[in-house]
């Protein structure tokens, strides 16, 4: 299972550990005690909701992720970002007390320096690539997702309309065949 060894004691919090239903909100936009969350099973994903109410998907964090407002810790602003449950999910709450020692920091440093490689590369392919690609980009970080997501969620991650990702999915499947 995940975290279980001398970190999980550094980052979590007993009693923090807990099961949510789908559809839980566990944190909105403007909230400022921040908190970033270790998922164990389930799904969670990151949300902003524009001035004109549509939501926009950051990022999705299935088994093994954390999910958290870095932006909004690194500057102590209040967070942008929702937070909820696409599934009934079980989660590990991050200890917004716990000191970053070097001990902790080198233990998580690798895997943090990946997951930022990562979302440096969706935006860029935000920016710059092709519908297809960002399809091809999602299927390869989020393997088994496409079966756990709504299409609409994956479009709005992929910033594309539910409709070209249908065409898309489409192309998909006869290059497959």
């Amino acid at each position: 299972m995940l975290y279980k060894n001398n970190l999980e004691n550094m980052l979590f919090e007993k009693g923090l550990s807990k099961t949510v239903k789908k559809g839980t909100i566990l944190q909105r936009e403007g909230d400022t005690q921040l908190k970033s969350f270790a998922v164990t099973k389930g799904l969670l994903r990151s949300y902003i909701i524009d001035a004109k109410g549509k939501e926009h998907i950051f990022m999705f964090a299935p088994e093994d992720w954390i999910v958290g407002d870095l932006y909004g810790k690194a500057l102590k602003q209040p967070t942008r970002l929702f937070i909820d449950a696409l599934e009934d999910s079980e989660i590990l709450e991050i200890n917004p007390e716990v000191e970053i020692t070097n001990e902790l920091a080198l233990k998580g440093l690798e895997k943090a320096i990946r997951r930022a490689a990562m979302l440096q590369n969706r935006v860029l392919m935000l920016m710059s690539a092709t519908a297809w690609e960002r399809y091809q980009y999602f299927i390869e970080i989020y393997p088994d997702l496409y079966n756990r997501v709504p299409q609409k969620m994956i479009a709005s991650y992929l910033g594309i309309t539910p409709q070209a990702l249908s065409r898309i999915r489409g192309e998909w499947a006869r290059s497959k065949k």
